[in-house]
């Protein structure tokens, strides 16, 4: 039905606008008696065999939805009841920040794919806790970033503030220093600045009652060299993991019009490429640390690929826009079909 009926009527609006239409139409939905039990019914796959327990979690199933999507915090709860078994919040800033100027999504239908240059407008971290103290037993990340106006040299601030402000309502972190839609961010991603972050990050970390796991979301246009650096990073800093990868400059490949658009493309085509650095992060580094896996998942095959490549879990992002909630309920049936 979503395929058929729903996106065809959905991808004839801008983008934007349909997400805060779907976002409004799901939280609406949500309030009547019933419905968010029949979402459950319809796109929930309930079965311990599912669970798995990553960096000291256990997680309801290894399909989660991406940071990006649910950037204020403003339904994870809502959206928890589509299947997912984890939601990523952000990413969230010290600040509330309006983004880029719009335009700024762009679909390409012809490659399953899609351009955004977003830029982490959100409505600022402490809005977010507000809403966070409102869970309902959803495991939930927190993606966290930097404003727009801060310099590099002060970034490292504006992650704890986030870092501390969060701490409470999350349940594990994610530091962004890979979006390509903040000027001059992924300079954040060289060693030695990065190192410095991670362990700023990790020592505030070991001042609390509890360490929260703090993983790091890379690019997926690192060198092999870079990912080496990466690698390293991880083990020197401790922290609990990486997620590969983020959304990518490249264009290789791509049919649309709307490739000549600025920002960082997701969606099947970048499928290959990220599978890619999660194989050579596993392999390289001997299986040292848990990896998530996002990028190009539009099918039950290619997030098993992304598993068997040695993602521990795996998000969905632009896959759910093109596929629907469907996808993360077949994606857990087709692991479920493997185990037997």
């Amino acid at each position: 039905m979503y395929k058929q009926i729903i996106r065809p009527i959905f991808f004839c609006f801008d983008p934007e606008k349909v997400h805060y239409f779907t976002f409004s139409l799901i939280r609406n939905l949500s309030k009547i008696p019933g419905i968010p039990s029949l979402f459950k019914s319809l796109y929930v796959v309930d079965d311990k065999r599912l669970e798995k327990e990553v960096f000291g979690l256990k997680f309801k199933n290894p399909v989660g939805l991406a940071a990006g999507m649910d950037k204020d915090a403003s339904l994870f709860n809502e959206l928890s009841n589509l299947g997912f078994g984890f939601i990523e919040i952000g990413t969230l800033t010290p600040k509330g920040q309006e983004g880029n100027p719009k335009k700024r999504i762009f679909r390409l239908k012809e490659d399953n794919a899609l351009v955004n240059r977003m830029g982490f407008n959100n409505g600022g971290v402490q809005k977010a806790v507000e809403r966070l103290k409102k869970n309902k037993g959803v495991l939930v990340g927190g993606n966290i970033g930097k404003n727009k106006v801060t310099p590099n040299e002060d970034a490292t601030s504006d992650y704890l503030i986030c870092f501390d402000a969060l701490y409470d309502y999350v349940d594990y972190f994610v530091v962004n220093v890979s979006s390509p839609n903040t000027p001059n961010l992924r300079e954040l991603q060289e060693k030695e600045p990065l190192k410095q972050l991670l362990q700023t990050l990790q020592n505030q970390n070991l001042t609390k009652p509890k360490q929260k796991p703090i993983l790091l979301k890379i690019a997926p246009d690192l060198t092999d060299s870079q990912l080496l650096d990466i690698i390293d990073i991880v083990k020197e800093t401790k922290i609990a993991g990486v997620i590969a990868t983020n959304t990518t400059l490249s264009r290789e490949g791509l049919q649309s019009e709307n490739k000549i658009e600025t920002g960082g493309m997701s969606g099947k085509p970048l499928g290959k490429r990220s599978t890619e650095v999660i194989r050579f992060l596993s392999e390289k580094s001997n299986k040292a640390f848990p990896i998530i896996g996002v990028g190009g998942i539009h099918s039950p095959e290619d997030a098993l690929e992304k598993l068997e490549a040695g993602a521990s879990l795996v998000q969905l992002y632009t896959g759910f826009i093109y596929e629907g909630p469907a996808l993360i309920k077949a994606i857990n049936k087709k692991i479920l079909k493997g185990m037997q």
